[in-house]
């Protein structure tokens, strides 16, 4: 990771302890947190969160995603929309670290993809917070992304293209 990189987009997760070092220094305990022969599965309670109960993040390295979903509060509530954020990800025998990248899809019930975030990526790459081959990167896997999600309709569906069965 080059210095250009800011420590701000950094996130560490350390899989033996189950815990993750967030941008802004707070370390929260893991609920659930197993490598997957796709990635890395974790999951975090947001006590705080009046609308939603927990957190669940997929990372995805062949893919350079971050698959995150909040599970609401209400059984009887519609989760939110899932997000796919583009990140570079390092992994280790104890930790996985991701850099994000700031650019990502936004999949909603409607299955409708958008692309989120796209002022603050702007600013990072202007501002050298992020380099240029970095951005390259994000917008190549975005689009990517975006053009098979769309093809495939539903997010299941396309991790199913993507040889992922797990239900998301």
């Amino acid at each position: 990771m080059s210095a250009a990189i800011s420590p701000q987009l950094v996130e560490v997760i350390d899989v033996f302890s189950s815990r993750r070092r967030q941008p802004s220094g707070v370390v929260a305990q893991l609920d659930v947190c197993h490598v997957e022969r796709w990635g890395l599965a974790v999951e975090c309670s947001t006590p705080d969160a009046v609308e939603h109960d927990a957190e669940i993040t997929w990372l995805l390295p062949e893919l350079g995603l971050r698959l995150t979903r909040y599970r609401p509060r209400s059984r009887h509530s519609l989760p939110g929309p899932s997000t796919l954020t583009a990140v570079h990800i390092e992994r280790e025998t104890r930790s996985w670290t991701t850099t994000d990248l700031l650019l990502g899809l936004e999949v909603g019930e409607d299955r409708r993809a958008r692309i989120t975030h796209a002022a603050e990526f702007a600013a990072a790459v202007a501002s050298g917070m992020i380099r240029l081959s970095e951005a390259d990167y994000a917008l190549r896997t975005v689009h990517r992304t975006l053009e098979e999600v769309t093809r495939h309709r539903d997010i299941n569906q396309w991790l199913a293209y993507r040889g992922i069965f797990e239900a998301w």
